[in-house]
């Protein structure tokens, strides 16, 4: 059986498992990619999130770019993004990320967003407007679009999908019984709703979602989800470990061992998610590169 770190709240302090431990970033590729994104004005939810994977995706030369800027209108309990009042909406954003994808002769990338629920289509126009923008310099750039729930506007999830994304991802985040004290504004429901919605509008293109572990979630609550994921048509699932921000976000209930989260990758598997990435580390984002192509491989496989 795999071993399982607890946490309780005298082991606040306790040090990360070995696995959970990365270097710092400091590449040359890093820095350049760093320094590209603060002479457009860009962000990305690599530093803004404090994704751990940050120095070896950007020494990879790949990042994903954070529209609509970098306040958000929710405060999720697990998520060290900013909250509050946004500012406006910066309408020349799209053709600067473009240009950049341009610049780093990308090939494929991941554009995500704050919550922007102070906007009536909760910035959908903005994920369009980027999608065509990138398309028009880089036409062989693949795009991936890491989307928030739009509150349930289905005419606001069409305009994105009509822009023509190659992959929607969409993140689950954690099982139901936890949305109510991790997601503030979101709603279990609405989520496998905008999965569903997205596979009936746009069969063609695939959809994709995230999930963390480690919040308290039970195992019987994790296949539960899967079920509902797949009726809802999502064929590629990433699972990774919960990491606390701040003491002042959501504690750690545990640490998963590497053997669970290859536990959890059979059991999507074998309810047919076509691709999963399941681990420690691993991130909505995190080699969403080979993650596509993997899955085009093995949905052409199949069928």
């Amino acid at each position: 059986m795999a071993r399982i770190i607890p946490l309780t709240p005298s082991d606040s302090r306790l040090p990360k498992p070995d696995w959970l431990k990365v270097r710092a970033p400091g590449s040359p590729s890093y820095q350049r990619l760093k320094g590209l994104m603060r002479d457009l004005n860009l962000h990305t939810v690599c530093e803004e999130a404090r994704c751990p994977n940050i120095g070896e995706c950007w020494a990879h030369g790949t990042a994903t770019f954070m529209i609509l800027g970098d306040v958000c209108t929710r405060a999720c309990a697990y998520c060290a993004v900013a909250h509050g009042r946004p500012g406006s909406v910066d309408t020349q954003e799209p053709a600067r990320v473009a240009d950049a994808i341009r610049t780093l002769d990308l090939t494929y990338v991941v554009i995500t967003s704050v919550n922007r629920d102070d906007l009536d289509d909760g910035g959908a126009s903005i994920f369009a407007a980027t999608i065509r923008e990138t398309r028009a310099r880089s036409p062989e750039c693949r795009i991936e679009v890491l989307i928030p729930d739009f509150q349930g506007d289905e005419h606001a999830l069409r305009a994105v999908l009509d822009a023509q994304p190659d992959v929607v991802n969409h993140n689950t985040e954690t099982v139901p019984r936890l949305y109510r004290m991790a997601r503030s504004g979101g709603r279990y429901a609405r989520t496998i709703e905008l999965l569903t919605r997205s596979r009936r509008y746009a069969p063609h293109i695939p959809t994709k979602t995230g999930l963390m572990v480690g919040l308290g979630e039970e195992h019987d609550e994790l296949v539960a989800m899967f079920k509902d994921l797949r009726e809802a048509g999502c064929e590629i699932l990433t699972v990774g470990q919960y990491l606390r921000p701040t003491a002042a976000h959501a504690p750690i209930v545990r640490y998963y061992h590497p053997d669970e989260f290859i536990a959890l990758k059979q059991i999507a598997l074998d309810l047919g998610f076509v691709h999963v990435e399941s681990g420690p580390l691993v991130r909505s984002s995190y080699h969403a590169h080979e993650t596509a192509d993997s899955y085009a491989r093995l949905a052409t496989a199949s069928g």
